[in-house]
């Protein structure tokens, strides 16, 4: 998955991110995964895209830190679970000697650390089939698409008698 869109809300309007694809599916569309996320968290993330750094390390980069201080890399991330409207996810870490480890996380801060340390993304086939958003822009090409359809089988339809005014 890749990040699509980070939104950081305030007030009543909410922090979202959007995950999508890489792949596009058999017709064309990406699946995109909307995720509900606090502003912080959603701030954390754009930064570690942007690769901004505040002068002092934040929560994520400590983690990203401390990770590598004892021997371990974050190999991957998972958006593992969806329950209602709460995701869960976990942590992939692999540690020197080859060890693997999976963490909980809250998937903002799973996100968070693995934009700060390159680590793929993925969500299990279950999530994307509970929780993705329609591709609005397949659905709005196919609706142009039968417009078109219904446009061109009304031309050919119509003969010359359609143009005499004396009906």
């Amino acid at each position: 998955m890749d990040i699509q869109t980070v939104v950081v809300g305030g007030g009543p309007v909410a922090s979202l991110i959007v995950l999508r694809t890489r792949k596009p599916n058999a017709d064309g569309s990406f699946t995109q995964l909307p995720i509900r996320i606090g502003a912080v968290e959603a701030t954390a993330i754009s930064m570690g895209v942007d690769g901004a750094h505040g002068g002092r390390p934040m929560t994520h980069d400590l983690l990203a830190s401390t990770i590598e201080a004892l021997g371990a890399k974050v190999s991957h991330v998972v958006i593992s679970d969806v329950e209602g409207t709460t995701f869960f996810a976990q942590v992939a870490l692999r540690t020197n000697s080859g060890r693997s480890i999976q963490v909980d996380a809250r998937p903002s801060d799973a996100i968070a650390l693995a934009v700060r340390v390159d680590a793929p993304l993925f969500a299990e086939e279950s999530v994307l089939e509970a929780a993705t958003l329609p591709d609005f822009a397949a659905v709005e090409k196919d609706e142009e698409k039968q417009e078109l359809e219904k446009f061109h089988a009304f031309v050919e339809g119509l003969s010359p008698d359609d143009f005499n005014a004396a009906h």
